[in-house]
């Protein structure tokens, strides 16, 4: 099989490569899996500034953003900026075949979008539940957290979808209306894994410092306003090349993250998309919701202080015992 190809104009190279290390799979893998759910992938992505996790050979796995300048002058682009570094990026948006093909040559393996679309970003679509397992904890806990989600959600009169995030938990999505401002959202998320949180302390946890969540699942709340997530359907740097994918609530607890593989995913997808059945259409997110979350801090600030402030007090101690 020859290690070259063009599909769509795009030529691909060095198709008979590894991957990376423990991904059983090769570049051509990746290229034809890609290619094979790009119905399905692009609507996820579509038209959002995207962020991508590329693995070249003989290096670790780096996130890209902004992206290359020998990118080619038809893929999209859309300029940001960026507080961080102080400078506009420009991101890619994958909107076609294409675009999607010259990232697979770029060994591009995840695909990032944003919450919102390129006009505003800071306008979500969605209101997003990461959920994290315990160190070693086994995958029905991240079940049994995701069901307290949905009737944290239920209980607030709306409801979401879910998909395992490639990795070891999963995430839950909640398409939103634009009635409210990022802010609201990212306030309502805070509420709902508060809500959630209550139902069954022992089993979730809000605490975002890693020492405090005692062997609980963690109910990330901080993906909210300019923050990406991993797309349905994207791969994963991950031992197997696992998939993020979309389930239905009824089949959550007969599965775990490891079954989707670019190869069994490619293999095995039926007519429909689950997520055609499960997501919802766009809702207005209740008033007391949103009033509960702005009484709640937000995490990474509130994780920032604490830190500092456990840092002087060991500071102290140490000086008190010298």
């Amino acid at each position: 099989m020859a290690s070259e190809e063009v599909r769509d104009e795009v030529k691909l190279t060095n198709l008979d490569q590894p991957l990376f290390e423990g991904a059983e799979a090769t570049k051509r893998d990746l290229v034809d899996y890609l290619d094979g759910v790009r119905e399905r992938l692009l609507p996820h992505v579509n038209d959002r500034p995207l962020s991508v996790v590329r693995v070249l050979r003989g290096q670790k796995p780096f996130m890209q953003k902004n992206v290359p300048k020998y990118t080619p002058p038809w893929v999209r682009t859309t300029q940001m900026w960026a507080e961080a570094s102080k400078r506009r990026i420009s991101y890619a948006l994958c909107d076609d075949r294409r675009t999607l093909l010259w990232f697979a040559n770029q060994r591009a393996v995840e695909y990032h979008p944003t919450l919102g679309f390129s006009a505003d970003i800071y306008r979500p679509t969605h209101l997003v539940l990461d959920l994290d397992p315990p160190e070693g904890g086994d995958f029905r806990l991240v079940v049994e957290a995701a069901l307290l989600i949905r009737q944290a959600l239920a209980d607030s009169g709306l409801s979401g979808a879910v998909k395992t995030s490639g990795s070891k938990g999963v995430h839950v999505f909640v398409p939103v209306d634009d009635h409210a401002p990022v802010d609201d959202v990212a306030a309502a998320t805070r509420a709902v894994a508060a809500r959630a949180e209550r139902i069954d302390p022992v089993l979730a946890t809000t605490a975002f410092i890693r020492e405090d969540r005692a062997g609980k699942v963690f109910l990330d709340s901080t993906r909210a306003g300019g923050a990406t997530v991993v797309a349905a359907y994207s791969p994963r740097v991950r031992p197997g090349t696992t998939v993020s994918f979309p389930l239905s609530w009824n089949d959550l607890d007969q599965v775990t993250p490891a079954e989707f593989t670019m190869r069994s995913v490619l293999g095995s997808l039926g007519v429909r998309d689950p997520w055609d059945d499960e997501l919802p259409k766009p809702q207005r997110l209740p008033d007391d919701l949103i009033a509960e979350g702005h009484t709640i801090p937000v995490a990474r600030v509130q994780a920032m202080q604490e830190g500092k402030r456990r840092a002087k007090a060991r500071s102290a101690a140490q000086d008190a015992d010298g």
